[in-house]
Protein backbone atom coordinates (compact mmCIF):
# COMPACT_ATOMS: atom_id res chain seq x y z
CA UNK A 1 0.00 0.00 0.00
CA UNK A 2 1.30 3.45 -0.91
CA UNK A 3 2.26 5.48 2.16
CA UNK A 4 0.15 8.57 2.79
CA UNK A 5 2.16 11.80 2.54
CA UNK A 6 1.00 14.06 5.34
CA UNK A 7 1.39 17.82 5.72
CA UNK A 8 1.30 19.12 9.30
CA UNK A 9 0.45 22.84 9.53
CA UNK A 10 1.42 24.77 12.67
CA UNK A 11 2.06 28.38 13.63
CA UNK A 12 5.48 27.44 15.04
CA UNK A 13 7.50 24.23 15.22
CA UNK A 14 9.17 23.25 17.38
CA UNK A 15 7.64 25.43 20.08
CA UNK A 16 8.92 25.08 23.66
CA UNK A 17 5.44 25.16 25.21
CA UNK A 18 4.02 22.60 22.75
CA UNK A 19 5.99 19.56 23.80
CA UNK A 20 2.97 17.32 23.14
CA UNK A 21 2.92 18.23 19.44
CA UNK A 22 6.70 17.88 19.28
CA UNK A 23 6.45 14.37 20.74
CA UNK A 24 3.65 13.49 18.31
CA UNK A 25 5.68 14.46 15.27
CA UNK A 26 8.85 12.84 16.59
CA UNK A 27 7.10 9.56 17.36
CA UNK A 28 5.33 9.47 14.00
CA UNK A 29 8.67 10.08 12.30
CA UNK A 30 10.10 7.16 14.28
CA UNK A 31 7.18 5.05 13.01
CA UNK A 32 8.30 5.96 9.46
CA UNK A 33 5.24 8.12 8.81
CA UNK A 34 5.77 10.45 5.85
CA UNK A 35 5.18 13.83 7.50
CA UNK A 36 6.37 17.25 6.41
CA UNK A 37 5.87 20.10 8.88
CA UNK A 38 4.97 23.53 7.51
CA UNK A 39 4.75 26.61 9.74
CA UNK A 40 2.89 29.85 9.13
CA UNK A 41 5.43 31.86 11.13
CA UNK A 42 9.21 31.93 11.27
CA UNK A 43 11.65 30.04 13.46
CA UNK A 44 11.72 30.08 17.26
CA UNK A 45 15.18 29.91 18.83
CA UNK A 46 14.50 30.89 22.46
CA UNK A 47 13.98 28.22 25.15
CA UNK A 48 14.33 25.27 22.78
CA UNK A 49 15.58 22.06 24.36
CA UNK A 50 18.58 20.45 22.61
CA UNK A 51 16.29 17.79 21.13
CA UNK A 52 13.94 20.40 19.72
CA UNK A 53 16.79 22.42 18.27
CA UNK A 54 18.17 19.31 16.55
CA UNK A 55 15.11 18.94 14.28
CA UNK A 56 14.33 22.60 13.64
CA UNK A 57 16.02 22.40 10.23
CA UNK A 58 13.47 19.83 9.01
CA UNK A 59 10.64 22.37 8.93
CA UNK A 60 9.36 24.34 5.92
CA UNK A 61 8.50 27.84 7.11
CA UNK A 62 6.59 30.76 5.62
CA UNK A 63 6.93 33.75 7.95
CA UNK A 64 7.56 37.25 6.61
CA UNK A 65 9.39 36.06 3.45
CA UNK A 66 6.10 34.48 2.35
CA UNK A 67 4.76 37.96 1.53
CA UNK A 68 7.05 38.14 -1.51
CA UNK A 69 5.60 34.94 -2.90
CA UNK A 70 1.95 35.48 -2.05
CA UNK A 71 0.97 37.77 -4.98
CA UNK A 72 2.12 35.27 -7.61
CA UNK A 73 0.41 32.41 -5.76
CA UNK A 74 -2.82 34.38 -5.56
CA UNK A 75 -2.70 35.11 -9.30
CA UNK A 76 -2.02 31.43 -9.97
CA UNK A 77 -5.12 30.30 -8.10
CA UNK A 78 -7.33 33.08 -9.49
CA UNK A 79 -6.51 31.79 -12.96
CA UNK A 80 -6.76 28.09 -12.10
CA UNK A 81 -9.76 28.18 -9.74
CA UNK A 82 -11.48 31.56 -10.12
CA UNK A 83 -14.78 30.52 -8.52
CA UNK A 84 -13.13 28.83 -5.55
CA UNK A 85 -10.84 31.82 -5.01
CA UNK A 86 -13.80 34.19 -5.16
CA UNK A 87 -15.76 32.07 -2.68
CA UNK A 88 -12.81 31.95 -0.29
CA UNK A 89 -12.38 35.73 -0.29
CA UNK A 90 -16.10 36.24 0.23
CA UNK A 91 -16.24 33.71 3.06
CA UNK A 92 -13.15 33.66 5.28
CA UNK A 93 -11.61 37.16 5.68
CA UNK A 94 -14.98 38.84 6.28
CA UNK A 95 -16.03 36.40 8.98
CA UNK A 96 -16.71 37.69 12.47
CA UNK A 97 -13.81 36.42 14.56
CA UNK A 98 -13.95 36.40 18.36
CA UNK A 99 -11.13 38.94 18.82
CA UNK A 100 -8.66 41.06 16.86
CA UNK A 101 -5.85 38.66 17.75
CA UNK A 102 -7.78 35.61 16.57
CA UNK A 103 -8.94 37.47 13.47
CA UNK A 104 -5.40 38.52 12.59
CA UNK A 105 -4.09 34.96 13.01
CA UNK A 106 -6.84 33.49 10.84
CA UNK A 107 -6.54 36.06 8.07
CA UNK A 108 -2.77 35.51 7.94
CA UNK A 109 -3.44 31.77 7.84
CA UNK A 110 -5.97 32.26 5.06
CA UNK A 111 -3.40 34.08 2.89
CA UNK A 112 -0.78 31.44 3.72
CA UNK A 113 -3.21 28.80 2.48
CA UNK A 114 -2.76 29.98 -1.11
CA UNK A 115 0.99 29.50 -0.97
CA UNK A 116 0.72 26.23 0.91
CA UNK A 117 -1.74 24.91 -1.68
CA UNK A 118 0.85 25.24 -4.43
CA UNK A 119 3.55 23.84 -2.17
CA UNK A 120 1.43 20.80 -1.34
CA UNK A 121 0.94 20.00 -5.00
CA UNK A 122 4.67 20.35 -5.64
CA UNK A 123 5.44 18.12 -2.63
CA UNK A 124 2.90 15.45 -3.56
CA UNK A 125 0.92 15.80 -0.33
CA UNK A 126 -2.02 13.39 0.06
CA UNK A 127 -3.55 14.76 3.25
CA UNK A 128 -3.35 18.02 5.22
CA UNK A 129 -3.55 18.01 9.02
CA UNK A 130 -3.65 20.91 11.49
CA UNK A 131 -2.92 20.06 15.16
CA UNK A 132 -4.86 23.20 16.18
CA UNK A 133 -8.41 24.25 15.24
CA UNK A 134 -7.67 27.97 14.85
CA UNK A 135 -5.19 29.50 12.36
CA UNK A 136 -3.54 26.23 11.27
CA UNK A 137 -6.95 24.69 10.51
CA UNK A 138 -7.94 27.80 8.54
CA UNK A 139 -4.81 27.44 6.41
CA UNK A 140 -5.56 23.73 5.94
CA UNK A 141 -9.17 24.47 5.01
CA UNK A 142 -8.12 27.10 2.46
CA UNK A 143 -5.49 24.87 0.85
CA UNK A 144 -7.94 21.96 0.77
CA UNK A 145 -10.58 24.03 -0.98
CA UNK A 146 -8.08 25.07 -3.63
CA UNK A 147 -6.47 21.70 -4.25
CA UNK A 148 -9.10 19.12 -3.34
CA UNK A 149 -6.59 17.50 -0.97
CA UNK A 150 -8.54 16.34 2.11
CA UNK A 151 -7.76 17.90 5.47
CA UNK A 152 -8.28 17.20 9.15
CA UNK A 153 -7.60 19.10 12.34
CA UNK A 154 -7.51 18.70 16.11
CA UNK A 155 -9.48 20.75 18.62
CA UNK A 156 -7.97 21.03 22.09
CA UNK A 157 -8.72 23.96 24.40
CA UNK A 158 -8.32 27.70 23.72
CA UNK A 159 -8.50 26.99 19.98
CA UNK A 160 -12.15 25.91 20.31
CA UNK A 161 -13.32 27.76 23.47
CA UNK A 162 -14.90 30.07 22.55
CA UNK A 163 -15.37 28.85 18.95
CA UNK A 164 -13.81 30.94 16.22
CA UNK A 165 -15.90 32.30 13.37
CA UNK A 166 -15.53 29.23 11.15
CA UNK A 167 -15.41 26.20 13.45
CA UNK A 168 -18.65 24.71 12.15
CA UNK A 169 -17.63 25.00 8.49
CA UNK A 170 -14.19 23.56 9.19
CA UNK A 171 -15.78 20.53 10.83
CA UNK A 172 -18.24 20.02 7.99
CA UNK A 173 -15.59 20.34 5.27
CA UNK A 174 -12.97 18.21 7.02
CA UNK A 175 -12.34 14.53 6.42
CA UNK A 176 -12.27 14.02 10.19
CA UNK A 177 -11.65 15.89 13.45
CA UNK A 178 -9.52 14.76 16.40
CA UNK A 179 -9.96 16.06 19.93
CA UNK A 180 -9.15 15.61 23.59
CA UNK A 181 -10.17 15.61 26.40
CA UNK A 182 -13.40 13.59 26.36
CA UNK A 183 -15.52 16.60 27.30
CA UNK A 184 -14.69 18.12 23.91
CA UNK A 185 -16.31 15.31 21.94
CA UNK A 186 -19.93 16.26 22.60
CA UNK A 187 -19.04 19.94 22.37
CA UNK A 188 -17.65 19.55 18.85
CA UNK A 189 -20.49 17.25 17.85
CA UNK A 190 -22.87 20.10 18.65
CA UNK A 191 -21.36 21.98 15.69
CA UNK A 192 -21.19 18.96 13.40
CA UNK A 193 -24.85 18.03 12.95
CA UNK A 194 -25.09 14.93 10.76
CA UNK A 195 -21.27 14.84 10.48
CA UNK A 196 -20.83 13.97 14.17
CA UNK A 197 -19.39 10.55 13.31
CA UNK A 198 -16.22 12.16 11.96
CA UNK A 199 -15.09 13.32 15.44
CA UNK A 200 -12.58 11.06 17.23
CA UNK A 201 -11.03 11.14 20.71
CA UNK A 202 -7.24 10.80 20.87
CA UNK A 203 -5.06 11.65 23.88
CA UNK A 204 -1.67 13.34 23.73
CA UNK A 205 0.65 10.61 25.09
CA UNK A 206 3.96 10.87 26.95
CA UNK A 207 7.34 9.07 26.86
CA UNK A 208 6.47 6.95 29.87
CA UNK A 209 9.90 5.43 30.53
CA UNK A 210 11.76 8.71 30.99
CA UNK A 211 10.32 9.87 34.31
CA UNK A 212 11.95 9.68 37.75
CA UNK A 213 9.94 9.27 40.92
CA UNK A 214 9.79 12.49 42.93
CA UNK A 215 11.11 11.95 46.50
CA UNK A 216 8.16 13.86 48.02
CA UNK A 217 9.85 14.38 51.37
CA UNK A 218 6.79 16.24 52.65
CA UNK A 219 8.63 18.07 55.39
CA UNK A 220 8.37 21.75 56.30
CA UNK A 221 8.86 23.99 54.53
CA UNK A 222 6.57 22.13 52.12
CA UNK A 223 7.58 22.66 48.49
CA UNK A 224 4.57 23.63 46.38
CA UNK A 225 5.02 23.81 42.61
CA UNK A 226 2.91 25.36 39.85
CA UNK A 227 4.11 25.43 36.27
CA UNK A 228 2.57 26.75 33.08
CA UNK A 229 1.99 29.62 30.74
CA UNK A 230 1.03 32.84 32.53
CA UNK A 231 -2.34 33.09 30.78
CA UNK A 232 -5.64 34.33 32.13
CA UNK A 233 -7.23 30.86 32.27
CA UNK A 234 -4.44 29.25 34.32
CA UNK A 235 -5.73 30.58 37.65
CA UNK A 236 -2.34 31.44 39.10
CA UNK A 237 -3.83 34.54 40.72
CA UNK A 238 -6.15 32.22 42.65
CA UNK A 239 -3.13 30.21 43.77
CA UNK A 240 -1.39 33.33 45.07
CA UNK A 241 -4.49 34.24 47.07
CA UNK A 242 -4.54 30.69 48.44
CA UNK A 243 -0.88 31.15 49.41
CA UNK A 244 -1.87 34.17 51.47
CA UNK A 245 -4.45 32.02 53.28
CA UNK A 246 -1.76 29.38 53.92
CA UNK A 247 0.55 32.00 55.43
CA UNK A 248 -2.24 33.22 57.71
CA UNK A 249 -3.01 29.61 58.69
CA UNK A 250 0.60 29.12 59.78
CA UNK A 251 1.65 26.56 57.14
CA UNK A 252 5.41 26.56 56.54
CA UNK A 253 5.81 26.35 52.76
CA UNK A 254 7.50 27.72 49.67
CA UNK A 255 5.69 28.14 46.37
CA UNK A 256 7.58 28.00 43.08
CA UNK A 257 5.51 29.57 40.31
CA UNK A 258 7.38 28.78 37.10
CA UNK A 259 6.53 30.01 33.63
CA UNK A 260 6.20 33.10 31.51
CA UNK A 261 3.50 34.92 29.61
CA UNK A 262 1.25 37.94 29.27
CA UNK A 263 0.04 37.88 32.88
CA UNK A 264 3.52 37.75 34.40
CA UNK A 265 3.67 41.36 35.58
CA UNK A 266 0.18 41.19 37.06
CA UNK A 267 1.04 38.04 38.99
CA UNK A 268 4.20 39.60 40.38
CA UNK A 269 2.28 42.73 41.37
CA UNK A 270 -0.35 40.59 43.13
CA UNK A 271 2.42 38.67 44.89
CA UNK A 272 3.82 41.95 46.21
CA UNK A 273 0.40 43.32 47.18
CA UNK A 274 -0.43 40.15 49.13
CA UNK A 275 2.83 40.49 51.04
CA UNK A 276 4.05 37.00 50.16
CA UNK A 277 7.71 38.00 50.01
CA UNK A 278 10.18 35.12 49.77
CA UNK A 279 7.38 32.58 50.29
CA UNK A 280 7.00 32.63 46.49
CA UNK A 281 9.64 32.54 43.76
CA UNK A 282 9.29 33.16 40.02
CA UNK A 283 12.11 31.30 38.22
CA UNK A 284 10.75 32.16 34.76
CA UNK A 285 10.34 29.84 31.80
CA UNK A 286 11.67 26.33 32.35
CA UNK A 287 12.91 24.53 29.24
CA UNK A 288 11.60 21.02 28.75
CA UNK A 289 14.90 19.34 29.56
CA UNK A 290 14.85 20.98 33.03
CA UNK A 291 11.22 20.27 33.96
CA UNK A 292 11.88 16.82 35.45
CA UNK A 293 14.42 18.24 37.91
CA UNK A 294 11.86 20.80 39.02
CA UNK A 295 9.20 18.14 39.66
CA UNK A 296 11.67 16.19 41.77
CA UNK A 297 12.14 19.14 44.15
CA UNK A 298 8.41 19.43 44.93
CA UNK A 299 6.06 17.90 47.50
CA UNK A 300 2.84 18.82 45.72
CA UNK A 301 1.91 20.10 42.26
CA UNK A 302 -0.98 22.53 41.89
CA UNK A 303 -2.99 23.16 38.69
CA UNK A 304 -5.51 25.94 39.55
CA UNK A 305 -7.06 26.35 36.06
CA UNK A 306 -10.23 28.40 35.58
CA UNK A 307 -12.71 29.03 32.81
CA UNK A 308 -12.24 32.66 31.79
CA UNK A 309 -15.26 34.88 31.13
CA UNK A 310 -14.45 34.63 27.40
CA UNK A 311 -14.84 30.84 27.56
CA UNK A 312 -11.09 30.16 27.29
CA UNK A 313 -9.95 27.13 29.29
CA UNK A 314 -7.42 24.34 29.57
CA UNK A 315 -7.80 20.87 28.10
CA UNK A 316 -5.62 18.41 29.99
CA UNK A 317 -2.48 20.40 30.84
CA UNK A 318 0.67 18.47 29.92
CA UNK A 319 2.41 19.47 33.13
CA UNK A 320 -0.40 17.90 35.14
CA UNK A 321 0.12 14.54 33.42
CA UNK A 322 3.89 14.84 33.80
CA UNK A 323 3.52 15.59 37.52
CA UNK A 324 1.62 12.33 37.96
CA UNK A 325 4.22 10.47 35.92
CA UNK A 326 6.75 11.68 38.50
CA UNK A 327 4.43 10.27 41.21
CA UNK A 328 4.00 13.80 42.52
CA UNK A 329 0.83 14.45 44.57
CA UNK A 330 -1.49 16.89 42.80
CA UNK A 331 -4.27 19.34 43.54
CA UNK A 332 -6.29 20.58 40.57
CA UNK A 333 -9.58 22.30 39.72
CA UNK A 334 -12.64 20.71 38.13
CA UNK A 335 -12.17 22.47 34.78
CA UNK A 336 -12.44 20.88 31.32
CA UNK A 337 -10.47 17.62 31.18
CA UNK A 338 -8.54 17.95 34.45
CA UNK A 339 -11.00 15.63 36.16
CA UNK A 340 -10.21 12.91 33.61
CA UNK A 341 -6.81 12.41 35.26
CA UNK A 342 -7.36 13.89 38.74
CA UNK A 343 -10.10 11.82 40.32
CA UNK A 344 -10.94 13.33 43.67
CA UNK A 345 -9.58 11.31 46.55
CA UNK A 346 -8.23 8.64 44.20
CA UNK A 347 -5.46 10.22 42.11
CA UNK A 348 -5.34 13.62 43.80
CA UNK A 349 -7.67 16.32 45.08
CA UNK A 350 -10.10 18.00 42.70
CA UNK A 351 -11.63 21.26 43.89
CA UNK A 352 -13.95 23.98 42.55
CA UNK A 353 -12.33 26.60 40.35
CA UNK A 354 -11.70 30.19 41.50
CA UNK A 355 -11.91 29.25 45.19
CA UNK A 356 -8.72 30.24 47.07
CA UNK A 357 -10.03 28.91 50.39
CA UNK A 358 -10.81 25.48 48.94
CA UNK A 359 -7.43 25.41 47.22
CA UNK A 360 -5.61 26.30 50.44
CA UNK A 361 -7.57 23.65 52.37
CA UNK A 362 -6.70 20.96 49.80
CA UNK A 363 -3.01 21.87 49.95
CA UNK A 364 -3.01 21.68 53.74
CA UNK A 365 -4.81 18.33 53.60
CA UNK A 366 -2.44 16.75 51.07
CA UNK A 367 0.68 17.96 52.87
CA UNK A 368 -0.58 16.65 56.22
CA UNK A 369 -0.57 12.97 55.20
CA UNK A 370 2.41 11.83 53.12
CA UNK A 371 1.25 8.21 52.94
CA UNK A 372 -2.17 9.09 51.57
CA UNK A 373 -0.67 11.66 49.17
CA UNK A 374 1.76 9.10 47.74
CA UNK A 375 -0.97 6.48 47.38
CA UNK A 376 -3.06 8.89 45.32
CA UNK A 377 -0.02 9.93 43.28
CA UNK A 378 0.79 6.27 42.54
CA UNK A 379 -2.82 5.68 41.45
CA UNK A 380 -2.49 8.69 39.18
CA UNK A 381 0.74 7.39 37.73
CA UNK A 382 -0.87 4.03 36.96
CA UNK A 383 -3.78 5.79 35.25
CA UNK A 384 -1.42 7.79 33.04
CA UNK A 385 0.63 4.70 32.18
CA UNK A 386 -2.57 3.01 31.04
CA UNK A 387 -4.24 5.83 29.12
CA UNK A 388 -1.31 7.85 27.74
CA UNK A 389 1.06 5.22 26.35
CA UNK A 390 2.80 6.79 23.31
CA UNK A 391 3.28 3.57 21.36
CA UNK A 392 -0.44 2.82 21.58
CA UNK A 393 -1.78 6.37 21.19
CA UNK A 394 0.49 7.44 18.35
CA UNK A 395 0.15 4.03 16.73
CA UNK A 396 -3.64 4.44 16.77
CA UNK A 397 -3.23 7.95 15.39
CA UNK A 398 -1.14 6.70 12.49
CA UNK A 399 -3.68 3.94 11.81
CA UNK A 400 -6.40 6.57 11.80
CA UNK A 401 -4.50 8.65 9.25
CA UNK A 402 -3.88 5.63 7.04
CA UNK A 403 -7.54 4.57 7.28
CA UNK A 404 -9.20 7.94 6.81
CA UNK A 405 -6.70 9.76 4.57
CA UNK A 406 -7.89 8.10 1.38
CA UNK A 407 -9.31 9.19 -1.99
CA UNK A 408 -12.75 8.26 -0.61
CA UNK A 409 -12.45 11.29 1.70
CA UNK A 410 -11.95 14.12 -0.81
CA UNK A 411 -11.62 17.77 -0.04
CA UNK A 412 -14.72 19.82 -0.83
CA UNK A 413 -14.30 22.61 -3.33
CA UNK A 414 -16.73 25.51 -3.46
Amino acid sequence: MTQTKLAYILLWFPKPSETFIFREVMNLWKMDASITVYTLYGELNKWLSPEMASVSHRVKRLGIPFLKRFPSDLIYWKKRCPEVTKWLFQTIPLRRWRSLEVGGENIWAFFCGFTLARQFIEDGIDHIHAPWANGPATAAWTASRLTGIPFSFMGRAVDIYPPDGALKEKILDSAFVLTNPKVNVDYLKSFAGTAAEKIFLTYDPYPLSNYRMAPVEMQAPFQILALGRFARFKGFDVLLRAARILVDAGLDFHLTLAGAGAKGLQLKYLHKRLGLGDRVSFPGFITYDRVSDLFCTADVFVMPSVIHSTGERDGIPNVLVEALLHRLPVVATDVAGLGEVVRNGETGYLIPQSDPAALAQAIMKITSDRKSALEMAENGRKLILKEFDPERCHGELLQLFNKLCTPENPGTQA
